[in-house]
Parts: structure tokens; C-alpha cells; sequence
């Protein structure tokens, strides 16, 4: 294997962020230790069929080098450009003048991200809730929602902890039941699904929980039709948007949600530690406050349930710049690029002897999450000589469900990216780790 790129770590030094936060006022990034001057051109107007040289000027649009494909949008996107000075701006001004009277612009900058988020999702300001992310977020509707004992909720298996573990250990303290449900490998279709829930559906149903898009392998859930079910049977339903939100061009308005969640660190490309919980109007008074403090929104269900204390407004702002540039952009723009992506990456993988792609080639069922096992290698020795030979970013997927290397393309990949981190799993597949 060859040695480490610490020479041109993306990393910061303690005396990089000291400049980064001083230099004239403005926000300096550094990329390969060099100080990042602004993307080498400006972000043209999307095109009706845009080219790679769009989505190279796209690329620009972050500070991550052109040598640096990190293929690892499921777990932790890179902020943009916009975001980042967004944060960097506000955060040095509220520190340079922490007093009420200038303190004032942060809150309103808040509520500018809510309105941007309910525009984004295609809602009302007044059925969001700004949080800290998803895990967050689904926490505060199943310690929230009522239930009594002999109750009960469905699940599906393939769900993140916060949205599954959760759920399964306030049943131990309350009483209700869980209902877990399989995810078949490989994706069945969307039919088998709705007649899975339709089928456990009961009279004590209360909560029909899931995932719009799973992070193990990809597989995308009938979520407007599984949300009409539940809502046909007086059953509230909780949408895990962790993978969809800033990837798919999701419309709450359409599909109707009791509770959507989402994190801003993921496919929108914002700040950390800031994310969303929609709570649809009919079900404002289906949900208690479980955190109870200062600071809360302004408008509908804000006011009872944002209760946190003090906030990172610079981030939240920043939150919203991200949700500005995939305006921009186009979120339809973006989906399409990301599935593109991630078509290139299957089919590609599919032509390796001995690799075997766990994410289902229809894209119907799957979006820009792919998931193979590579071989007999060891996954965590191959994702090490991606990052240090051939400077691949991606995740590892251990344990006994659909094992191996996950690659989740997004809108600041390239093609090149892609074609090269397939290349290199071809070579280690044939030549060993």
C-alpha cells in the first residue's frame, strides 16, 4: 500500500483555522494547504442537458480538491462554498459582538431557513421544526407520540437505530408493541410492500414507521403510497428522510407525511448539526414537546417544540445557503445527476468477476446508494487502499446483512470519479489488497 497523502491532508491546522477565521474579514478555506481563492468559475445557469463541464463548475463549488472522489453522500456530504462562508461570516460576527442587539439578525436568519425549508419540501413554515439532525428528529416523534400499552407499531427491519432501536426501547418502558416487518433481499417492489403493511395492519395500529431510503443497500420505499395507507387507517406515519432529503426531489405536499425527518449534513451538502422534523398541520396535537427550554421559533408548531436553549444560528443559516444552491441548481437536476451516477457505478461494478452488487439494478427501486460485496477481500483493507492509492472516499459495510463497500454518488461527483473508483476495485478484486 502506498503511503499516507498527509503531505496534502485536507485536514486544518490549528494556526490554518486561526488564519481562515481573520484574513480580511472574510472566510479563507484551504485546500491541499493551499488558501482556496473561489471556484475557478462562476456556476452557469443549469442547462436543459447539462454536460460535465457543468458539473465540473458544479464541483467548484466546494472546496474538496479535484484529486479527492468522495463517494460517502449516505453518511457525511461536504458543506458548500455558500454554506461554508455563510457559517464562517456569521459565526465571526456573533462572536465579535455576542450582545442581544446584534444577536437579533441570528434569529431572523433562522426563521429565513425555515421558510426556505418549507419551500424546499413544498410545506408551511408553520410544520417545521428545526433540529439538530435526523437521529434527533425521530427521537422527539416516538418519545413524543403518545402510547398506551397494548398499542402497537410497525416497523420495518432495514431502519436506522434512531428510527428502529428507538421505537423498540420505549416499548420495553411503555408497554406497546412493535411489529417488525422484513426487507427481502433483493428489493421485491414497491406491491409487496403495501400489501406487508395492509396485511399487519390491526385495530390497536398506531405508528407506521420507515425509511423513504435505506442506507445499507439502497432500496427505495413506496412511501406516498405506504403514508395514504396509514393515513386510510387512522395510523400516524413517520418517514425516515435521512437518504432522501437533498438527494430525491421530495414533495411533502404529495406525499403526506404525519412526520418527515431530515439531516442538513447529508445529501443537501449544509452545515453540522442541524437538520428537520416536519410535522404535517393535522398532526400538530398528535405530538408532545419533549425538550423543553428557550429560544423556540416563531410560527405553528416551532413555538412549543423548537424549545432548545441556545442554538448554532450560524449553522442553521448556513443550512439554509445549502438549500439556495440546490435551488439553484435544480433539485430535479441533482436527482438526475445522482442516479446517473450511481447507474454508471452498477453497471460497471456488474462487469467484475466476482463482485457481487447488492443494490437492485431497477431504478424504480433504488436511487444513489450502491452497495456490492467485493469479492472475498477484506472491505476495510480495500476502502483503506482506495482513499491512500487511488484517492476514493466510500464507506464499509460489515456484519451479516449485505456486507462490503457501499458508494453514494452525488451532484459534486464526476464521472471520472466514479470510472476510477470501479477501476480500482477491479484491480484489487483481480490482484488482492
Amino acid at each position: 500500500m502506498a503511503a499516507s497523502h498527509e503531505g496534502r491532508s485536507n485536514g486544518l491546522s490549528r494556526r490554518d483555522f486561526a488564519r481562515m477565521v481573520t484574513v480580511g474579514g472574510a472566510a479563507s478555506y484551504f485546500v491541499a494547504g493551499r488558501p482556496w481563492t473561489g471556484p475557478a468559475q462562476a456556476l452557469p445557469q443549469t442547462p436543459a442537458a447539462p454536460t460535465e463541464s457543468f458539473w465540473g463548475a458544479v464541483r467548484d463549488q466546494f472546496v474538496m480538491p479535484r484529486d479527492l472522489g468522495v463517494m460517502n453522500a449516505a453518511n457525511l456530504c461536504p458543506s458548500s462554498a455558500p454554506a461554508l462562508d455563510a457559517m464562517y461570516e456569521n459565526t465571526r460576527d456573533m462572536d465579535r459582538d455576542p450582545s442581544p442587539q446584534n444577536r437579533v439578525k441570528m434569529g431572523q436568519g433562522k426563521e429565513d431557513t425555515r421558510q426556505l425549508l418549507a419551500d424546499f419540501l413544498r410545506v408551511t413554515p408553520e410544520e417545521i421544526v428545526i433540529t439538530r439532525n435526523t437521529s434527533e428528529a425521530n427521537n422527539m416523534v416516538s418519545s413524543g407520540v403518545h402510547l398506551d400499552e397494548g398499542d402497537e407499531v410497525i416497523l420495518f427491519a432495514d431502519n436506522h437505530p434512531s428510527n428502529k432501536r428507538a421505537w423498540e426501547s420505549k416499548s420495553e418502558r411503555f408497554g406497546f408493541t412493535i411489529n417488525e416487518l422484513p426487507n427481502p433481499s433483493p428489493h421485491p417492489g414497491p406491491e409487496y410492500y403495501i400489501e406487508a403493511v395492509r396485511a399487519a395492519l390491526m385495530p390497536r395500529t398506531r405508528v407506521l414507521a420507515l425509511t423513504h431510503l435505506t442506507s445499507s443497500v439502497g432500496d427505495l420505499m413506496p412511501a406516498r403510497e405506504l403514508c395514504r395507507l396509514a393515513r386510510e387507517n387512522d395510523v400516524l406515519s413517520l418517514l425516515d428522510g435521512a437518504q432522501s432529503f437533498g438527494l430525491l426531489n421530495v414533495d411533502l405536499s404529495d406525499i403526506q407525511p404525519d412526520f418527515y425527518t431530515g439531516s442538513a449534513h447529508k445529501w443537501p451538502c449544509g452545515a453540522k448539526e442541524a437538520g428537520v422534523l416536519f410535522v404535517n398541520q393535522r398532526s400538530h396535537d398528535k405530538i408532545w414537546p419533549v425538550i423543553l427550554s428557550a429560544y423556540s421559533g416563531r410560527v405553528g408548531i416551532s413555538r412549543t417544540h423548537e424549545g432548545f436553549g441556545q442554538r448554532d444560528e450560524p449553522a442553521i443559516i448556513a443550512f439554509g445557503e445549502a438549500l439556495k444552491l440546490q435551488t439553484r441548481i435544480g433539485r430535479q437536476a441533482i436527482e438526475q445527476r445522482s442516479r446517473h451516477l450511481a447507474s454508471l457505478a452498477i453497471e460497471e461494478l456488474n462487469k467484475i468477476d466476482g463482485v457481487q452488487v447488492w443494490t437492485s439494478p431497477d431504478p424504480s427501486r433504488r436511487a444513489a446508494v450502491v452497495s456490492f460485496l467485493p469479492g472475498n477481500l477484506d472491505v476495510r483493507r480495500l476502502s483503506a487502499a482506495l482513499y491512500e492509492n487511488d484517492r476514493i472516499g466510500c464507506a464499509t459495510r460489515g456484519g451479516q446483512d449485505r456486507g462490503g463497500l457501499r458508494f453514494s454518488p452525488h451532484f459534486y461527483n464526476l464521472e471520472s470519479e466514479v470510472e476510477r473508483g470501479v477501476a480500482a476495485v477491479k484491480k484489487y478484486v483481480a490482484q488482492g489488497v
